[in-house]
């Protein structure tokens, strides 16, 4: 199968051998692009607890400061992958969610006293839960310092035009509700449509699926679960 990557750098580059470790064709192309904001320190005086429900947030923690300081605090990660970028920042105590940032809610209300201190949710500029609001109904204060941003793509390569027009990809993969949002834009913005449609629409949840509706495309799944897992799942 010929599968477009549309996540960001570097993960873009993993799911690509994980792929083709599967003798499928890959070609990357990421919708969205990284960037780090280190403008403001993080306060971490009254932190008893971090936060990360991104890979990305964890990386730009290490051009923090605070980095030392804040791995010797608990951290809740949403799954898995997040869990890895912590230990490999030194974190020790990763508290590891199922794959959804809505699942760490429990998982932090029965840990934490809300009176021993604030709670630290390192964020990226655009968040598709409101973790603060919900913590805030438990009782407790939440700073979310914004660390990383993530650039939409202005335009697709022409070389995946090209691909896409000549009907030589068959799938795409979108791993979260933006970047399906990008790719809808995008497919609009240049006006193949038609050609997008008949691609195999491979979603990291329901969430992202739902997403797709302006662009109607007759054949999405949807992994069982929002890891890579099973995202890899929907093309063995």
């Amino acid at each position: 199968m010929n599968i477009l990557v549309t996540r960001p750098e570097p993960d873009a580059l993993k799911l690509k051998a994980k792929l083709e470790a599967l003798d499928h064709e890959v070609i990357v192309e990421p919708l969205m692009s990284l960037e780090f904001v280190d403008d403001d320190p993080i306060d971490l005086s009254e932190a008893q607890a971090l936060i990360a429900t991104s890979r990305n947030a964890l990386r730009a923690l290490k051009h923090q400061r605070a980095h030392a300081v804040a791995a010797k605090l608990p951290i809740f990660v949403v799954g898995p992958g997040t869990a890895e970028e912590a230990r490999k920042l030194g974190f020790e105590i990763i508290i590891t969610g199922a794959g959804h940032a809505r699942d760490l809610i429990p998982q932090i209300v029965s840990t934490l006293d809300p009176q021993s201190g604030i709670v630290i949710h390192l964020a990226g500029d655009t968040l598709a839960f409101d973790m603060a609001g919900e913590l805030a109904e438990h009782g407790f204060r939440i700073d979310q310092p914004v660390v990383y941003r993530m650039a939409a793509a202005k335009a697709l390569k022409p070389k995946t035009i090209e691909a896409i027009f000549n009907g030589d990809i068959d799938a795409v993969m979108l791993l979260s509700p933006r970047t399906a949002d990008i790719w809808v834009s995008l497919v609009k913005k240049h006006r193949i449509e038609d050609a997008a449609r008949s691609l195999r629409h491979l979603c990291l949840s329901a969430a992202v699926a739902r997403r797709l509706a302006p662009l109607k495309p007759p054949r999405i799944d949807a992994a069982e679960r929002p890891t890579l897992d099973e995202m890899l799942a929907l093309v063995t």
